[in-house]
């Protein structure tokens, strides 16, 4: 069937049916169809013509109505009659710009307006006059028309600014400012929507259709005049495959095939339009009605398609928009062609901004026709891509709104097939993030997930994807690609990224636990690259402690061991395996597992072996790279904690002399190394000290470098931490390094440095603590060895009795305290040899004596004094004698009894049981001290600690009070209620002194007979 006969057959149905009127209704319609093509090809006030378009195109609507209703008024021809004349008046005036438009001046084309202006005010008169009975039951018909009489009754086509509009809210974060631009950039239809040279010619549209609160028409799928004959009798809509049964007349082939189902008897078919009855139920393809319905789609679905991006320009309305998108998708479902013409008129960039819209809904279903647009076309999802801004798809994953959120999961899907996607992807900030968020809500939303895990599988296809998502903590496809078999590039790069992945704390023992085994394969079989990775992905991993286990059980020890001892580097390695394995086996040791009987060899070596010591020891020198000698250290210093080891390593260090290398290592450039190699000689020192101190003292610099000039310090580091430390730990009564100290000006240092942190505080570095509690061990070490003259007078000239009392009550650490308390209990018991009897010129002098509270003041002729110190008999002093009850320290050592650390109250209990030891005078001390309450300091001690030491000697002072301090003492000590309980478990359970100083005070306070008579006990 031709086209002219489809029109002829159309307009003969319409003519019987309507008469006249229906010739009108089909004439308007193709008028209006021709008004519609022409604003949409104008130039010059595009915008302003293509409004008018809008008003011609909303019309058509109503009057389509014609054709499918039956109820034509008697006054329907004079209305038809009217619309036509304006309808073929504008035709002429949009053809005539249209054809002419780049000769018209801009007076010529403004006059042109104003008369269509005053056409459309005319229309809209006009067809306000069709009665209501016209539209039958279709109320939104007569709605439409009322609405759209009294816009186009208002109709203005001059130049006005955009209006504020409401801002839709939404727990989306779409920014408001950005909505807001986006939304007047809407009443902007060319710069929602420009191709070609369009970017020149846009301007403001005039008095955009805020107002308008109808959509785009229902019937807009019907731009191309709709012949009757198009229709299947039986469904009333247009044929997609006709067919011509035996009456001549032609259905749907679905429809009539349906219909003659129903007939089980084949003497019972009829036509269903004509009724007449038919022999047979033969179907034959109407080929020339298909091919004119196939023409008129193909024509009616580009009209549609302009229309569509023309009410997207002007997005008046949100129904405008939301109908101009369903019909795109309409036409993207009824032909897939379709989809190559939406992109290539631009439609693409429109839909790009509605992303950013203020209505959810217009997002929702601009996301859903992207997706279609990207279905099933490569060239269209790379469109889609491109144009579209993926951090603002992936922002809406987070929407509250679930279609949004389904919308855009959905969407993503389709363009991570793109390999442009995966590239860009990278870039958006948090985008993996996001994604792998979304996958892991299963519970909360299962689509949303699924679609997730979905793209982030499509982004694989990218390596530096993969990466991406092992940094935001979704492991799943680094590890896959890194245990799976034969692409040993792909396994590779995946350990790259392993050892540059900081590993989160959630994931690195899961991690550590299935990527082990791999990489130490790769380190076993691998090429250089490999290897070289591998190891660098296993030093990340064994750098979490909670790893070693995982990394033990997956063999790393015998590997490791295997490459420091053995294996040798070939020319083609990039890294020195031996430094990387040693810093491996250092770090899976310092997890605390108790790994020293662990075979390490195929001979059955252990770690605490002589074979694996020696072999560790050896390698540590001068000439050994420093990154090495660090590693071997590590391991040395984890070793020696255990006792199976560390006899080990003495005797290996001994036999080697290897005291002598580590030594040298201290003063290296590198001060890690100098830290580590004097961390092990401080644990060494409790084994071969005097050994050390000596081999110390024949180094060239040594000891005095290990302290430095405090005036050259700006930061107290590690480094000086430990190397304090060390002076301090090493054996206090090395008479050698003693005298090397006082001989080098070490000492002055020392003194000069306490006096600056004594007054600045500890606060000034983290290691200053640590500094301050070496340098006051230094000066305790030289209180050991004060027989010898250099240093006693060293003592005296630095007034170490002043220095350590004042150390006593700062706010130092408990270490400080201890190490001070010591300090004086050495020079104090030199106390008694120092103080002197005065040394009188002539003998006839007359000695007047007076009592006082700490001392006895002589009185000579001619002016001469002395103080004799009541309980070291002779002339005392801080400075001379270090008498404690000059310097005032016994008040301090008394407070530290009530110390809550054991150590600290056990030094100064030392410190103060020199005052009562038989050098001195004990009457005149007991009495001294109980002046100043000190047995209540002393019981006290003996009910907050339960130790055996610190008890021992609070027992010894009771005994001395008890014997010494007259009727007083034993009845303050016989006071204490808890005393007797604490006595009598301490003989019952005590060590032997401390047993039998029990029993002594119990006999003292007559609570428990006293043998003595009858029996004879050696103590």
């Amino acid at each position: 069937m031709s086209g002219s006969s489809s029109d002829w057959s159309h307009h003969s149905q319409l003519r019987e049916r309507l008469g006249p009127a229906g010739s009108l209704v089909e004439s308007l319609i193709a008028g209006m169809s021709e008004i519609i093509k022409s604003v949409i090809c104008i130039q010059p006030e595009k915008d302003t013509f293509i409004e008018i378009g809008c008003y011609f195109y909303r019309a058509s609507m109503i009057i389509m109505e014609f054709r499918t209703n039956y109820n034509t008024p008697t006054n329907t021809v004079e209305i038809l009659q009217s619309l036509h004349k304006r309808v073929e008046l504008a035709k002429s005036f949009t053809t005539k710009i249209e054809k002419n438009a780049h000769t018209m001046n801009s007076s010529e084309i403004i006059t042109v307006v104003h008369q269509l202006e005053g056409l459309v005010k005319s229309f809209g008169e006009n067809l306000n006059l069709i009665p209501l009975s016209t539209y039958g039951n279709q109320e939104y018909a007569d709605k439409a028309a009322k609405s759209l009489f009294k816009e186009m009754k208002e109709a203005s086509f001059s130049v006005a600014g955009p209006t504020s509009r409401e801002i839709e809210t939404d727990l989306y974060a779409v920014d408001a400012d950005i909505s807001a631009v986006n939304i007047q950039l809407s009443d902007y239809p060319s710069q929602i929507y420009s191709t070609g040279n369009d970017n020149n010619n846009s301007r403001e549209i005039s008095a955009v259709l805020d107002r308008n609160n109808l959509a785009l028409p229902q019937l807009a799928r019907y731009m191309e005049p709709l012949y009757e004959t198009f229709y299947c009798p039986l469904t009333k809509t247009v044929m997609e495959d006709p067919v011509t049964i035996e009456s001549g007349v032609t259905y749907e082939r679905k429809a009539i095939s349906d219909f003659f189902d129903k007939f089980e008897d084949q003497n019972e078919l009829v036509c269903p339009k004509s009724g007449k009855s038919i022999k047979s139920r033969n179907l034959s393809t109407n080929v020339a009605l298909k091919a004119t319905i196939d023409e008129w789609k193909e024509r009616n679905e580009a009209a549609r398609i302009k229309v569509a991006r023309a009410a997207l320009s002007l997005a008046s309305s949100d129904n405008m928009i939301l109908e101009a998108i369903d019909d795109l998708q309409s036409v993207c479902r009824t032909n897939p062609y379709n989809k190559v013409q939406i992109r290539s008129i631009g439609i693409i960039p429109s839909l790009a901004k509605f992303l950013e819209y203020r209505s959810r809904s217009i997002r929702q279903v601009t996301l859903e026709l992207l997706k279609q647009l990207a279905e099933d076309d490569e060239e269209g999802k790379d469109i889609v891509a491109k144009t579209v801004d993926i951090s603002t798809v992936i922002k809406m994953l987070s929407s509250s709104h679930t279609p949004v959120r389904h919308a855009s999961a959905s969407l993503l899907v389709e363009l991570s097939k793109s390999r442009f996607f995966c590239n860009e992807i990278g870039a958006v900030a948090g985008g993996i993030l996001m994604l792998t968020t979304v996958k892991y809500r299963q519970p909360l939303d299962s689509f949303a997930s699924e679609k997730a895990d979905e793209i982030l599988k499509n982004l694989e296809k990218l390596p530096d994807n993969i990466k991406l998502m092992a940094e935001n903590g979704y492991w799943e496809p680094l590890l896959t690609h890194l245990l799976q078999a034969g692409n040993e590039a792909m396994k590779m790069e995946m350990a790259v990224y392993l050892g540059e992945i900081i590993l989160g704390s959630e994931s690195k023992t899961s991690v550590a636990e299935r990527a082990s085994p791999a990489l130490i394969e790769m380190v076993k079989t691998g090429n250089s690259p490999s290897r070289n990775a591998a190891f660098k992905a296993l030093q990340q991993i064994s750098s979490h402690n909670p790893n070693a286990k995982a990394l033990v059980d997956a063999g790393i020890l015998q590997i490791m061991i295997e490459e420091i001892f053995t294996r040798s580097s070939t020319h083609n390695e990039q890294m020195n395996s031996r430094n990387e394995a040693a810093l491996i086996l250092a770090n899976v040791l310092e997890s605390g597992l108790d790994l020293e009987n662990f075979q390490v060899t195929t001979h059955g070596h252990t770690l605490a072996s002589d074979y694996i010591v020696y072999n560790i020891v050896s390698r540590i020198k001068n000439s050994s790279p420093d990154e090495l000698n660090i590693n071997l250290l590590r391991i040395l210093l984890c070793l020696i904690k255990s006792d199976k080891a560390s006899s080990t390593i003495v005797s290996v260090v001994k036999e080697m002399e290897a005291s002598y290398d580590l030594i040298d290592l201290i003063n290296n450039p590198n001060d890690e190394l100098g830290i580590k190699s004097i961390k092990l000689l401080i644990t060494l020192s409790g084994f071969m000290g005097h050994t050390l101190s000596d081999r110390l003292c024949k180094t060239q610099g040594q000891p005095q470098s290990l302290i430095v000039n405090p005036n050259e310090i700006t930061t107290i580091t590690e480094k000086h931490a430990v190397s304090a430390n060390f002076l301090a730990k090493l054996p206090h009564q090395n008479l050698s390094l003693n005298l090397a100290l006082v001989n080098s000006k070490t000492i002055q240092a020392v003194m000069t440095s306490i006096a600056q942190i004594n007054k600045t505080g500890t606060r000034s570095s983290r290691h200053t603590s640590s500094y301050f509690e070496g340098l006051v061990g230094i000066l305790v070490r030289l209180t050991t060895t004060l027989y010898d003259h250099q240093i006693l007078l060293m003592a005296k000239t630095h007034n170490f009795v002043s220095v350590l009392t004042e150390l006593l009550t700062r706010s130092f650490t408990d270490e400080v305290q201890k190490l001070s308390a010591i300090g004086l209990e050495n020079l104090s018991r030199q106390s008694v040899d120092l103080s002197r009897p005065p040394q009188r010129k002539k003998k006839n002098k007359i000695l007047k004596l007076s009592f006082f509270r700490k001392c006895i003041s002589i009185n000579l002729s001619k002016g001469e004094s002395f103080s004799l110190c009541p309980i070291h008999r002779g002339v005392c002093s801080s400075q001379e004698t270090f008498c404690l009850i000059e310097a005032e320290a016994v008040e301090r050592l008394l407070s530290c009894l009530d110390h809550e650390n054991v150590e600290v109250v056990e030094a100064a209990l030392s410190a103060l049981s020199t005052l009562l030891e038989d050098k001195v005078d004990v009457d005149k001390s007991v009495g001294f001290l109980s002046e100043r309450n000190a047995i209540r300091h002393v019981l006290n001690v003996v009910k907050e600690h339960k130790e055996e030491g610190v008890t021992k000697k609070a027992f010894w002072v009771i005994e001395r009070f008890l014997m010494k301090g007259g009727d007083d003492s034993v009845s303050d000590i016989s006071r204490d209620r808890l005393l007797p309980a604490t006595l009598v478990s301490a003989f019952h359970h005590g060590e032997g002194s401390t047993r039998e100083m029990a029993g002594k005070i119990l006999r003292h306070l007559n609570k428990m007979p006293d043998l003595s008579n009858t029996l004879t006990f050696t103590m």
